[in-house]
């Protein structure tokens, strides 16, 4: 994933270039492996992970992203957008319920929306000095495309995104280093 320098030397075109997405047809849908490694510290990836009301901001894709509801570790968050891919886009509206555990892993889960079923985890850990971040999820979608395409549409679609959020996370991480 992303080579690790200072993180004041980071780039988001570091972040985006060593960010590895892995997509492949299984049971009834499609499983998600992503990871990069980014020079930030776990808690500015926590930070970037759970600014769920500023994810439209930074996550091409994501319009809108509204905390309905927080409860001590469990969160309801409503998220919109449109995945994109050649010629083809689809509207995207799903209800998460998600669960934040202070081991420094997000697992979600989708409740409401238009697909079919979504879970994933985002797990954090130090390596070096910077962190891994991973993320293994599964997905349903519930969209008109083509058998043959779905996976490579999902791949381009996660790739970029997951690529945006370890820019972020880097921009934030040498925001803080440069105070």
């Amino acid at each position: 994933m992303i080579v690790l320098l200072a993180a004041s030397a980071a780039t988001p075109a570091l972040a985006a270039e060593n960010v590895r997405v892995e997509v492949r047809r299984a049971r009834d849908g499609l499983e998600i492996r992503a990871q990069a490694l980014v020079a930030a510290p776990p808690a500015i990836v926590w930070q970037v992970l759970t600014d769920y009301e500023h994810l439209a901001e930074f996550i091409p894709g994501i319009t809108r992203s509204v905390v309905k509801e927080r409860r001590d570790n469990r969160l309801i968050v409503e998220q919109a957008g449109e995945a994109r891919f050649l010629l083809f886009t689809f509207p995207v509206e799903v209800t998460y319920e998600v669960i934040e555990s202070p081991q420094g892993s997000i697992s979600s889960r989708a409740v409401a929306g238009n697909l079919k079923r979504m879970s994933g985890r985002y797990g954090i850990e130090t390596e070096g000095a910077g962190s891994r971040l991973r993320y293994e999820g599964f997905v349903d979608p519930d969209f008109n495309v083509p058998d043959f395409l779905e996976a490579a549409a999902l791949r381009a679609m996660v790739d970029e995104q997951f690529a945006a959020m370890a820019a972020e996370i880097e921009r934030r991480a040498a925001k803080e280093a440069a105070k």
